[in-house]
């Protein structure tokens, strides 16, 4: 193990205060993004998209279940997929918690998978999870909001992903890194696996009418892992080599 600086109470105080005035600089900034993120214009939305849920077959006003603002989780869970996604299944722990309050604020917080809604909800089950989930089976929503690849823009390129167009992948003999690791946890190869991808979109309900808001991906998600807002205040930070977490349920005694 690395040797850490030691220092005194008051060196300690001198340097946090110093990363305080940084802290403080980056919550003023990120209150800057949210005041931005909200200034986006809104776009309607004119197609009729189909969901099935636990209550029925839905459209995407049904999905607001009442209120005025949707927030999607793009939950990686492919129809090939005999399990969700490791890492969108640590970030549902995270916020399953949320649903309730933000209920109470206006907000609806759901998931859309591809998966066909049985598999979602065993799934659910065995994650002790109660967020609603909805499929999007047999629809384009997942392609229309850049979270699903078809197998030829996998092949030849094309497919967008975080707003940028990406190239063919993966190509015989290219370094696929975790992702082979991240297929194996959900039973499928990793060209399978990573035609599905993470995000989140935000909607609003107005007059009858959806629109669009907002969407991120990739990292612009980073703020949604709990676990990873805790790691980054630990004193190791987030000291990681590969993929090291689990589902809540597969951890064995330590």
């Amino acid at each position: 193990m690395a040797k850490h600086l030691i220092g005194t109470r008051k060196e300690w105080l001198a340097a946090r205060l110093e990363l305080l005035k940084a802290e403080k600089e980056l919550t003023h900034r990120s209150d800057e993004l949210a005041r931005r993120r909200q200034e986006l214009p809104w776009v309607r939305i004119d197609k009729a998209y189909r969901f099935e849920t636990d209550e029925g077959s839905a459209s995407l006003a049904d999905l607001f279940r009442g209120r005025s603002q949707l927030l999607v989780y793009h939950f990686m869970f492919g129809p090939d997929y005999t399990a969700g996604c490791p890492s969108c299944s640590s970030i549902a722990d995270g916020f399953d918690g949320s649903v309730v309050h933000l209920a109470n604020h206006d907000v609806t917080l759901t998931a859309v998978s591809r998966a066909p809604l049985a598999k979602l909800q065993a799934y659910k089950r065995r994650m002790g999870w109660t967020f609603p989930w909805a499929s999007s089976f047999g629809t384009d929503f997942n392609a229309d909001f850049g979270v699903r690849f078809t197998e030829e823009q996998q092949r030849e390129g094309g497919g967008e992903y975080n707003f940028q167009r990406e190239e063919a992948w993966p190509k015989p003999g290219d370094d696929v890194g975790d992702a082979a690791d991240m297929a194996a946890m959900t039973g499928t190869d990793v060209a399978t696996y990573t035609r599905e991808r993470p995000g989140m979109s935000a909607f609003v309900l107005e007059d009858g009418v959806v629109y669009h808001s907002y969407s991120a991906y990739a990292r612009g998600v980073d703020g949604l892992w709990g676990m990873y807002q805790w790691l980054d205040r630990a004193p190791r930070g987030r000291n990681e080599t590969g993929i090291w977490w689990r589902r809540h349920d597969e951890y064995g005694p330590r």
